[in-house]
C-alpha cells in the first residue's frame, strides 16, 4: 500500500477503502505531470469540502461586540469540543463510583445430545441403542469487593479532580472565545479606520494635484509640481488600496475568531467611537492575586495536582489486600431416555456464597513501578502548577504594561493628528494661494495621514490591551463584559 521508492508518488491501489474508494485503483506507472514530473497529488473527495453554514445572520442588522460573541459562543466547534470533554470527563466519575457497586451476571445454558450405539443382535425391530440425554441449567452470579483500603476512593478522588478541571477548562474555553473575537472585533474596527482615512486622503490627494493643475494653467505653477501633486495622488490610491486589503483580511480573521461560515457578509458595527478604559487604580499584587484564585487555567493545573496525588493513594493501596464477596444461585433440569423407555427426568437448585480475600505477594516489581510513576506524574503536576502560576504572573504584568503604553501612545498619537490637520490645513490653503510650495503640501498630507492612521490604531491597541488585561486576569467571562 505504499509507493515504490521515497520519489515516486503514492496512488491508491483500491484496496484501502474509505474515500479513496471514490477515486478508483489506479493501473500503471505511478502519475506524472504533462511535462513527466511527479504528481504528488491525491484524490480529490468532495464530500469534505462541505461546511456547515451558519443560518440566522441578518444582512440588514449592525451586530455589535456583544451580539457577535454570542454567535461565537453558539456556532464555534471549539465550545462543543471542550463541553464533549468535560461530559466525557463526568461519564468517567459515574464510571468509577459504579465499582462500588455489586456486579451481577445471569447465565443460562441448555442442550440435547444423541447417540446411536448399533446392539450387537436386534432386539426387536430395535437394531440400535438410542439415548437421548437434555438440560437447562440458570445461573445468577455476583461479585462485589466491599473493601480495597481505599484504592477506589483515590481513583474516584482523582476522577472528580479530572471532571472539575475539564469543567474550568470548557468555561476557559468560553473566556478564550470572547477574547479572541473581542481582539479581531477591534482589530476589524481599526482595518475601517484606515480605511476611511485613506479614502478621505485620496480626496485630499486630488484636491492638491486640482490646485497644482490649476496654478501650471494661469502660469504660477511649474510642471514639477503637478508632477509631484500627481505622484502624491499616486501614493494615496496605493495606500487606499493596501487598506482595503487590510480590511478584508481583518474581516476574514473576525469569522474565523467566530468560528462561522456564512453565505451573507456580517454587518458589522464600527467601534472608533468606543470610549477607552481608564487606567485602574487596583494594585498590582492585588490584580495578581485575585487572579491567581479564579483563572481557570490556575485552577485546572491545581485540579491536576490533587488528581496526581489521588493516583498515588490508588498506586499504594495496590500492595494490600482485597475482601470481596461472591454468590451464586442456580437452577437445573435434565432428563435421560433410552429408545421408547420412559425417560428419568431430574430437578435441582443451589445457592451458595463466598467471603474471601486477595493478597498481592509478589509480580516482579511492576506495583512498585507503578507507583514510582504515579509519584513522578504527582511531581510533574505540582512543577506544572508552579509554572502556570508564573505565567499568569507575567501575563498579568505584560498585560497592564501595554494597557498603560497603549492608553499614553493614543494620547500622544491624538495630539499629533490634532498638529498633522492644522499643519495640513495651512499649507494647503497656502499653496492654493501662491504663498506655499508643494511640496510642503504634498508632506502635510501624508502626514496627516500617518498621524490619522496612528490615531486609530493605538485606540484599537488600547481597547485589545484592556481586553488583553481582562482575561489574563481572568474577568472576561461574558459578553457582558465587552460593552
Amino acid at each position: 500500500m505504499t509507493s515504490d521508492g521515497p520519489g515516486t508518488p503514492w496512488a491508491p491501489s483500491g484496496k484501502e477503502g474509505g474515500l479513496w474508494l471514490l477515486a478508483g485503483k489506479r493501473e500503471g506507472p505511478a502519475p506524472t505531470t504533462a511535462s513527466g514530473a511527479a504528481d504528488f497529488s491525491v484524490p480529490a473527495n468532495p464530500a469534505l469540502a462541505m461546511v456547515p453554514q451558519t443560518e440566522g445572520i441578518n444582512p440588514n442588522r449592525k451586530y455589535g461586540l456583544p451580539e457577535l460573541i454570542d454567535i461565537a459562543q453558539r456556532n464555534n466547534p471549539a465550545t462543543r469540543e471542550a463541553w464533549q470533554r468535560a461530559r466525557s470527563a463526568a461519564l468517567a466519575v459515574g464510571m468509577v463510583e459504579a465499582t462500588y457497586l455489586p456486579i451481577i451476571t445471569a447465565s443460562a445454558i441448555g442442550g440435547r445430545q444423541t447417540v446411536q450405539t448399533p446392539l450387537p443382535v436386534p432386539v426387536g425391530t430395535e437394531r440400535y441403542l438410542q439415548a437421548n440425554v437434555s438440560g437447562v441449567n440458570a445461573v445468577v452470579a455476583l461479585q462485589w469487593l466491599i473493601f480495597d483500603f481505599g484504592q477506589r476512593a483515590a481513583i474516584s478522588d482523582a476522577a472528580k479532580e479530572a471532571a472539575m478541571a475539564a469543567n474550568v477548562l470548557f468555561n476557559f474555553e468560553h473566556q478564550k472565545l470572547i477574547f479572541e473575537v473581542t481582539s479581531a472585533y477591534y482589530t476589524y474596527g481599526a482595518s475601517l479606520a484606515d480605511l476611511a482615512i485613506a479614502r478621505q486622503t485620496v480626496g485630499n490627494s486630488q484636491s492638491i494635484a486640482a490646485a497644482a493643475d490649476a496654478r501650471f494653467a494661469s502660469g504660477t505653477g511649474t510642471s514639477i509640481e503637478v508632477a509631484q501633486a500627481r505622484q502624491l495622488a499616486a501614493q494615496s490610491r496605493l495606500r487606499l488600496v493596501e487598506a482595503e486589503g487590510r480590511e478584508r483580511t481583518s474581516y476574514q480573521v473576525l469569522v474565523a475568531a467566530m468560528g462561522i461560515h456564512s453565505p451573507v457578509r456580517l454587518n458589522v458595527e464600527d467601534a472608533r467611537n468606543r470610549r477607552l478604559p481608564t487606567p485602574s487604580n487596583v494594585p498590582l499584587d492585588s490584580m495578581i492575586r485575585l487572579a491567581l484564585t479564579q483563572r481557570p487555567d490556575v485552577i485546572a493545573a491545581y485540579s491536576a495536582v490533587a488528581a496526581s496525588q489521588a493516583g498515588v493513594r490508588a498506586a499504594t493501596a495496590e500492595f494490600m489486600p482485597k475482601v470481596y464477596v461472591a454468590g451464586t444461585v442456580g437452577t437445573g433440569h435434565g432428563s435421560f431416555s433410552i429408545n421408547n423407555l420412559p425417560g428419568i427426568g431430574e430437578q435441582a437448585d443451589g445457592a451458595g456464597i463466598l467471603v474471601g480475600a486477595t493478597v498481592p505477594l509478589y509480580d516482579g516489581g511492576l506495583r512498585s513501578a507503578q507507583l514510582a510513576q504515579a509519584q513522578s506524574r504527582a511531581a510533574a503536576a505540582e512543577s506544572l502548577f508552579h509554572r502556570t502560576q508564573t505565567a499568569a504572573i507575567t501575563e498579568i504584568v505584560a498585560a497592564s504594561n501595554a494597557l498603560r503604553t497603549a492608553l499614553e501612545s493614543y494620547k500622544a498619537a491624538s495630539e499629533l493628528a490634532s498638529a498633522a490637520n492644522l499643519t495640513y490645513d495651512a499649507t494647503v490653503d497656502a499653496y492654493k494661494n501662491g504663498v506655499g510650495t508643494v511640496t510642503a503640501a504634498t508632506a502635510a498630507s501624508t502626514g496627516l495621514l500617518d498621524a490619522r492612521q496612528a490615531q486609530a490604531d493605538t485606540h484599537a491597541a488600547a481597547l485589545i490591551s484592556a481586553a488583553t488585561l481582562a482575561f489574563a486576569v481572568g474577568s472576561l467571562t461574558s459578553r457582558d463584559a465587552v460593552r
